[in-house]
């Protein structure tokens, strides 16, 4: 379960239909070209929150079904709703996938025993293993080590994907915790998370620039950081103007390009503008995506 996981893009049509045949092509794309170690199935990137329960679970099964065992799968079933997230939970280890996650329960401003006691019911009802999803940009919810002391106590909770810029935190997860897996969730500050000893790490941009990433990890791993902050820096820099431009229209619209069928996003997301189509193409040749 270590190395590098693509947080999967889904593709929608116009009517918010999930395209199966670029699904297959972006997980293709991932496998084959990009090489990455594993998928992260329906999270922030699928754009999961705004789907039905059913198109989750048909996400699920086409990945895994185009996976066809190359690469690890993780499934994101991480809902507000604990009803929905067993379901899936259950839907995705009937299929196969090697681990679950879930996002921390969001908007409501949910106590910490609410929390755990959220992660032990999932883990309790599917009988599969637990990865956190920890995004406090997003949900607004801050893991204390205290608490993943408590979280960590359920073995079936192996690990997590850490989406923070709090490095000290980091660091102490990584001294305390060498047998739970930790995943960098900051694509831009990948070689930090490296250098501090993840596992590896699960990010949006590796849809089209995880060869580069598997490069920083190599480096890294091989000693040579400061060949590996070029890397970076030069990642970085696509990554600024994939930013500029929308993270996820542009990521779509860079398959889109190389012909792989990556449709638009779902509403209440825009479309791409189609008047800045040049400045992606001129992207993928200057990073040769």
């Amino acid at each position: 379960m270590k190395g590098l996981f693509s947080a999967l893009l889904v593709p929608f049509d116009e009517e918010g239909n999930i395209k199966e045949q670029g699904l297959r092509e972006i997980v293709r794309q991932n496998i084959d070209v990009q090489q990455v170690d594993g998928l992260y199935v329906n999270g922030s990137s699928g754009e999961n929150f705004m789907l039905t329960t059913e198109q989750k679970k048909a996400v699920f099964k086409i990945a895994s079904e185009e996976n066809n065992g190359d690469v690890k799968l993780i499934a994101q079933v991480g809902s507000i709703n604990l009803d929905e997230a067993i379901e899936l939970g259950k839907y995705a280890t009937e299929l196969g996938y090697d681990s679950l996650s879930a996002v921390t329960p969001f908007y409501y401003k949910f106590t910490f025993d609410e929390i755990k006691n959220y992660y032990n019911a999932i883990t309790e009802a599917t009988g599969n293993n637990m990865i956190i999803y920890a995004i406090p940009a997003l949900t607004g919810v801050s893991v204390s080590m205290d608490q993943f002391d408590e979280l960590f106590q359920n073995e079936k909770i192996i690990g997590v994907k850490y989406t923070d810029a709090n490095f000290f935190m980091l660091e102490r997860l990584r001294k305390k915790y060498p047998n739970k897996l930790i995943y960098s969730g900051f694509d831009e500050m990948l070689i930090y998370g490296v250098v501090s000893g993840v596992d590896g790490a699960i990010g949006s941009t590796f849809n089209i620039n995880g060869k580069r990433a598997k490069q920083i990890m190599e480096l890294c791993h091989a000693g040579k950081v400061a060949e590996a902050y070029e890397v970076q820096h030069v990642t970085n820099d696509l990554i600024e103007k994939v930013l500029d431009l929308g993270l996820y229209q542009t990521l779509k619209e860079v398959l889109n390009v190389k012909g792989i069928d990556a449709g638009i996003c779902k509403k209440p997301m825009h479309s791409f503008d189609s008047g800045k189509k040049g400045e992606v193409k001129q992207l993928v040749t200057d990073f040769d995506l």
